[in-house]
């Protein structure tokens, strides 16, 4: 008897319009045009100077693989709290523990990725917080890292590539950034 080495499904939930759980669906396949609905989290986290830090996603990930985005995101586990969530993946991604971490609200979005065809159809909770310790990514899901002003960020974004999900939620969550930041950082 042989043994099967093959993981097991990630699935997701299923929402609708006003963010309650519908059913469970494999996480590729939720992603698969036209996309559907979803549960999912975004995560803004600030050094002590107003900096937020910035992840390139590695190159080896099945949707938007060595682009700009927040400092993370991901999906809940079917029954999972996104708030619990976003600080399991901050660890699991970045080896990092976020502090003051708080939540930011919702935005709801629909994404087509022109570059794998996926579409990001979302319910998305956002956070914000601090992180002091120095990102140790793990390189399957992080490519590199950077720590930007908004001023820096604005140049970054004219001239590199980003998710396309980014401005959605970072223009969604920041008059919590700016409550976490004193509003002295611009955001």
């Amino acid at each position: 008897m042989a043994n099967s080495t093959a993981a097991a499904p990630i699935m997701l939930e299923l929402v609708d319009e006003d963010g309650k759980t519908i059913g469970t669906a494999e996480k590729l396949s939720a992603h698969v045009a036209p996309g559907r609905l979803h549960r999912a989290f975004s995560v803004f986290l600030f050094d002590d100077s107003g900096r937020l830090l910035l992840q390139r996603r590695a190159l080896g990930k099945y949707h938007s693989p060595g682009v700009w985005s927040n400092t993370c995101c991901g999906h809940p586990y079917p029954g999972e709290k996104p708030f619990v969530a976003s600080a399991r993946r901050v660890s699991e991604e970045l080896g990092v523990a976020p502090l003051l971490m708080s939540e930011a609200g919702t935005v709801r979005y629909n994404h087509p990725d022109p570059a794998s065809g996926l579409v990001e159809q979302e319910y998305n909770h956002l956070f914000v917080g601090l992180v002091r310790d120095v990102p140790e990514p793990d390189p399957e899901e992080v490519a590199e890292t950077a720590f930007v002003t908004a001023q820096e960020l604005k140049r970054r974004h004219g001239e590199e590539p980003f998710s396309t999900w980014f401005m959605t939620v970072l223009d969604a969550a920041k008059p919590a950034i700016d409550e976490l930041t004193g509003g002295s950082a611009g955001w």
